[in-house]
């Protein structure tokens, strides 16, 4: 499985109400220092069914969303999920996935 479909896959697995890290997703696929091209990776998703709003910057900040309508999009998708989001930030602590395992994908 390429790298591309990995990231798909891994951020598949994030439940709704839940968010993981582009580092997060990194890890899980078996590239922990890749966050970057993941970032790139998802930013040319078109699959509706890849729930890329749920990949956020380590940091907290909600970051970018390629889809229609930017970040606003992805904010009220996240909202829509019951995530609070305070200014442009989220709550990691209460909101990320509780370990990048449960993403990982097997090849």
């Amino acid at each position: 499985m390429n790298l591309s479909k990995k990231t798909y896959a891994a951020a598949r697995r994030i439940p709704p109400g839940q968010v993981a890290t582009y580092a997060d997703l990194a890890y899980a696929i078996g590239h922990p220092r890749a966050w970057r091209h993941v970032g790139s990776i998802l930013g040319q998703n078109r699959d509706v069914k890849t729930p890329c709003h749920r990949v956020i910057r380590s940091d907290g900040r909600v970051g970018g969303f390629g889809f229609p309508g930017g970040t606003a999009q992805k904010i009220k998708k996240l909202r829509g999920e019951g995530i609070r989001i305070s200014g442009d930030r989220i709550e990691l602590q209460r909101y990320r996935i509780s370990s990048p395992r449960l993403l990982a994908v097997r090849s």
